[in-house]
């Protein structure tokens, strides 16, 4: 095999490209045969419809639960890491004096 083919990879085949037009139908075909055995073809004709006749709904839906991911993963971390605690926080100096205080009480 050739190096500059493992490093840089194949060019990306174009579908009118006579060379991968059989290639290309026939995953085309594999693809639409798994989605109507498995009813994602189905289901998403059903959701298409359904976002026709409720423009708003389906758009607030979709738009609400993209924010409601990013409140989950961005916001909530950051919310729970910020806890003040009822104790007044340490300066810098206190905290190596009780670390050394610490240190030579366990010798």
């Amino acid at each position: 095999m050739n190096w500059k083919r493992i490093i840089f990879g194949e060019p990306m085949p174009d579908k009118d490209d006579p060379k991968y037009k059989e290639r290309y139908e026939r995953n085309v075909a594999a693809g639409r045969k798994f989605a109507h055995l498995t009813g994602i073809s189905w289901c998403a004709a059903k959701i298409q419809a359904w976002g026709q006749s409720h423009k708003v709904l389906f758009l607030t839906l979709a738009f609400g639960v993209v924010i409601f991911c990013y409140v989950w993963r961005i916001v909530l971390p950051m919310v729970n890491a910020y806890h003040p605690s009822d104790t007044p926080k340490a300066v810098a100096v206190e905290r190596v004096d009780s670390a050394m205080q610490h240190r030579l009480h366990h010798k």
